[in-house]
C-alpha cells in the first residue's frame, strides 16, 4: 500500500554536518537515491563503495536515503525485499564488489521471484588496473559484475561518468517499478566514486521519468472478457499477484459480487480478497483440496488475476483439456527469459489479456456496472472454521495457532509470513495488509529480513506486525534481527520450533516408503534436538528481548502477551514455540 513510512526512532545523525554542493561523483549518486524519494538504503559496509558510503553520510547527512546498517547481504536485501511487499515501493541496497553481491544473490533470486522492486547499488574495480590497490582490489573486481545477477534482475548497468550515473539511475528506477516489477542493478566504478568533479552534472526533474502506469486492457480484449463473463453460469476467478492498494482491494470486491463468483486465493501469496466475505471460496495450498477442486472441477470459466500456477491449479480441477474457458490477465511472461523455472507451466487460456490484473479488474467493473449482474447483496458473513485442538501439551500446531489467533483477536495485526502447516484458513484477512504472503523463492533464511523490513515499511500504521516461521528459517537468517534491535524496529517473531528440518524428513520418509526401506531413519541428518539451539539465547545476543523455549500452552498465552506489550511500545520480541514434531 502505497504511502509515506515515518523514519524509526534511532538515526545516526554525523557530526559537524554542513549542507555542501555536490564535490565527487559519489555525492552525485547520493543526490539521485534522494531525488528518487527513496528512504533507505540497507547495506553492509564495503570500500568498494567508500565513497558513495561519505556521500550519503557527510553530503546527504544520512538521511532520505537514511543507511539501513545490516550484518549480512542476505539481510540487506531481504530488508528491501519486505518493505516492497508492504509499500509496493523500491529501497536501494548497496552490496560490496562481487563478493557482497555473491552474498547476497540468494535474497535477489526470492525479491525477483516475488515480483517486488529494488535498487540495487554494487560496486566494483579500480576498473582501470593502474589504480587498484595490491591484491585486495584484485580479486574484488570483475570484468562482467552484473552478469552474476542478470538473470533473476530486470536490468543492469555500469555507468562510466558521472553523466552516464544520473541517467543509470533514472533507468534504474524506472525499470524496476515498471509491472512486471524485479530488481535491478547499478554497479559503480571505485575510482569513478572517488572522482571530483570539475562541475556537477546537470540533475534533471526526476518526475519526468516516472515509470508508466500499469496498462489495461485493450477494447477487443475486454470485449471478449465481457462476452465470456456474462455468458458465464459458474465462472470462477483465482487472485493471484495483485497489489495492496485500498483502491484495487474494493474494486476487486466488485467485480466478484457482480459476477456473483467465487474466490480463491493463494497460501504463498500476499491477501487479495476479504477471507470473511461469503464469495471467498478458500486459501489453496501448493496441492488444493478436494473440496476446493471439486468446486473447481464445476466451473465454467476460471478468470485468473496473475495466478501464479495456472497450469497446476487447472490441471488438479480436470481442466487441463476441457472445453472450459481461462481468461488470464498477467503481464509476467515480460519476464520469462529460460534461465529459471519460475514461470511455471504454461497453461491453456482462451483469452489472454497482457495487462495488470487490477486493471483488468477496474475495466470490467466500469463495464458492468452499467448492468446489474446479480440481484442480491453480498455480506461479510462467512464462518471460518474453526481450529481443531485435540491436545495442547506437548504444543502442537494447532494449539499454537489457536492461542496466537486467541492473543490477536481485536487487534490490528499484518501477520507477514506463516510457518509450514499453519492452519491458514482459520484467520481472518479483512485487508491488503492482513497477510503478505511468504516468501517466493522458497529461501529459507530469507523469512527474518524479510519480516524485519516490512515491519520497517509499516511504522507508524498502528498494526502489529506478525512473523511467525520455522526454526530452519530462523537459524538461517536470525543475525537480520539485530537491525530490528539496533532501529527499534516493532516485531513480533514466532517461531514454530520442531527441532529439526522437518519438511526434509517428510521428504525422507516418502523415499523410504517407496524403496521399501525403514522411514523410522527419516530424522537422520535432518533433526536439531542433541544439542537444541536455544533459539530465544540467539535472540538476546542481538539485542532482542525473548522468551523461549516454551513448551506449555499457559506459558504460550502468557509470552504472547508479553511480546504485544513490548510491540506497542515500540520493540522487537521473540517467542520460542517448541512444537510436537509432525503435528
Amino acid at each position: 500500500m502505497t504511502r509515506n513510512t515515518p523514519l524509526p526512532k534511532l538515526i545516526d545523525r554525523p557530526a559537524n554536518f554542513k549542507k555542501s554542493n555536490p564535490g565527487w561523483v559519489s555525492d552525485v549518486a547520493a543526490e539521485m537515491l534522494r531525488g528518487l524519494n527513496l528512504n533507505y538504503i540497507s547495506l553492509v559496509p564495503g570500500a568498494s563503495y567508500r565513497g558513495l558510503h561519505d556521500s550519503i553520510v557527510n553530503y546527504l547527512g544520512n538521511e532520505k536515503p537514511q543507511i539501513v546498517l545490516t550484518i549480512t547481504e542476505q539481510a540487506a536485501v531481504g530488508i528491501a525485499q519486505g518493505y516492497a511487499k508492504v509499500t509496493g515501493k523500491p529501497m536501494a541496497v548497496a552490496l560490496h564488489a562481487n563478493i557482497g553481491l555473491m552474498h547476497g544473490l540468494v535474497n535477489v533470486f526470492d525479491a525477483y521471484c516475488d515480483r517486488v522492486p529494488m535498487i540495487i547499488v554494487g560496486a566494483t574495480g579500480p576498473v582501470d588496473s593502474a589504480k587498484r590497490r595490491p591484491w585486495i582490489d584484485w580479486v574484488h573486481t570483475s570484468k562482467d559484475q552484473g552478469a552474476l545477477i542478470r538473470n533473476f534482475s530486470k536490468w543492469d548497468d555500469q555507468p562510466a561518468s558521472a553523466e552516464a550515473l544520473v541517467e543509470s539511475f533514472l533507468r534504474a528506477a524506472q525499470i524496476t517499478q515498471t509491472a512486471p516489477m524485479g530488481p535491478v542493478y547499478v554497479c559503480l566504478d571505485a575510482e569513478l566514486q572517488e572522482t571530483r568533479l570539475e562541475r556537477p552534472p546537470d540533475l534533471p526533474d526526476v518526475t519526468r521519468y516516472a515509470a508508466p502506469a500499469p496498462p489495461g486492457p485493450d477494447k477487443r480484449s475486454l470485449d471478449k472478457a465481457i462476452t465470456l463473463l456474462v455468458k458465464a453460469k459458474n465462472p470462477v476467478i483465482l487472485a493471484g499477484r495483485v497489489s495492496r492498494e485500498g483502491d484495487d482491494w474494493s474494486r476487486r470486491l466488485k467485480f466478484a459480487e457482480a459476477l456473483g463468483a467465487p474466490v480463491y486465493t493463494a497460501i504463498k501469496l500476499a491477501t487479495a480478497f476479504p477471507t470473511n466475505h461469503e464469495l471467498h471460496a478458500g486459501t489453496l495450498s501448493l496441492f488444493p483440496d478436494r473440496a476446493a477442486l471439486e468446486a473447481l472441477g464445476k466451473a465454467d470459466l476460471v478468470v485468473s488475476l496473475d495466478w501464479p500456477d495456472l497450469l497446476s491449479t487447472l490441471t488438479a480441477a480436470g481442466h487441463k483439456n476441457s472445453s472450459i474457458k481461462v481468461v488470464n490477465a498477467s503481464m509476467d511472461q515480460a519476464l520469462h527469459n529460460g534461465w529459471n523455472m519460475d514461470y511455471l507451466g504454461i497453461p491453456p487460456v482462451d483469452l489472454a489479456i497482457p495487462c495488470d490484473p487490477d486493471a483488468f479488474v477496474g475495466a470490467v467493473v466500469e463495464r458492468l456496472s452499467r448492468r446489474k449482474m446479480v440481484n442480491r447483496e453480498y455480506v461479510k458473513t462467512r464462518r471460518l472454521p474453526e481450529i481443531s485442538v485435540s491436545a495442547t501439551n506437548p504444543i502442537t500446531i494447532s494449539a499454537m495457532a489457536k492461542c496466537v489467533k486467541e492473543a490477536m483477536k481485536g487487534k490490528s495485526v499484518s501477520y507477514l509470513s506463516f510457518a509450514y502447516g499453519w492452519p491458514i484458513e482459520s484467520f481472518s484477512f479483512e485487508g491488503p495488509l492482513d497477510y503478505l504472503g511468504a516468501d517466493a523463492g522458497g529461501v529459507v533464511g530469507a523469512g527474518p529480513s524479510f519480516a524485519v523490513g516490512a515491519a520497517l515499511a509499516l511504522i507508524g500504521s498502528g498494526r502489529i506486525p506478525v512473523m511467525i516461521t520455522g526454526d530452519g528459517d530462523f537459524l538461517s537468517g536470525m543475525t537480520a534481527l539485530w537491525t530490528a534491535a539496533r532501529m527499534r524496529i516493532p516485531l513480533l517473531f514466532i517461531i514454530k520450533n520442531n527441532r529439526s528440518f522437518f519438511n526434509d524428513e517428510m521428504h525422507q520418509e516418502r523415499v523410504a516408503q517407496m524403496r521399501d526401506r525403514p522411514k523410522v531413519n527419516r530424522g537422520i541428518g535432518q533433526r536439531l534436538d542433541d544439542p537444541p539451539p536455544d533459539l530465544a539465547a540467539l535472540a538476546s545476543a542481538q539485542g532482542i528481548n525473548g522468551v523461549g523455549p516454551i513448551t506449555d500452552v499457559d506459558d504460550l498465552s502468557k509470552a504472547l502477551a508479553e511480546g504485544i506489550s513490548s510491540v506497542k511500545e515500540g520493540e522487537p520480541f521473540v517467542i520460542d514455540v517448541v512444537v510436537d514434531q509432525g503435528k
